[in-house]
């Protein structure tokens, strides 16, 4: 059912909680399955994400594909991180159900938000970066 990465990401989850002044915030969800991720980035003066850390609402493959995006992205340049997708995100969880990828997908977005969220609030143009929904769809996460 699910890997051991999975589990352990959902047990014992990291970066978990707010950031008290971040450089930007990404939300974004699934109202059709009720998972809801927000993503905080402090990015440094070179560009580079300092730390990010997570709050979502959802099943437990929500929280660790949330989990692991954080860990993915803590380290890059805002570039570097733009190139996390939903297949990266399955990779280093060791994959995800088929009914549960739309979770890994969450995640891909709430990064993009909130590099679309920093990019604005610098003025920047991030190569690549397009401007996210609205933040929550209806879709079913079965489509992805």
């Amino acid at each position: 059912m699910y890997s051991e990465k999975v589990m352990d990401h959902f047990t014992n989850p990291r970066n978990m909680g707010e950031l008290e002044n971040p450089s930007s915030v990404g939300t974004v969800g699934n109202a059709r399955c009720g998972d809801i991720m927000r993503i905080y980035l402090d990015v440094d003066e070179n560009r580079v994400i300092r730390q990010c850390t997570f709050k979502t609402f959802g099943c437990g493959a929500a929280v660790a594909a949330s989990s692991m995006a954080t860990e993915l992205v803590k380290g890059k340049t805002v570039e570097e991180a733009l190139l996390v997708t939903n297949k990266t995100v399955m990779e280093a969880l060791d994959g995800l159900p088929p009914v549960k990828v739309h979770c890994s997908l969450l995640a891909e977005e709430a990064i993009h938000a909130a590099l679309w969220d920093y990019a604005q609030k610098n003025n920047l143009k991030i190569d690549g970066l397009q401007k996210p929904g609205n933040g929550i769809h209806e879709d079913g996460g079965e489509e992805y």
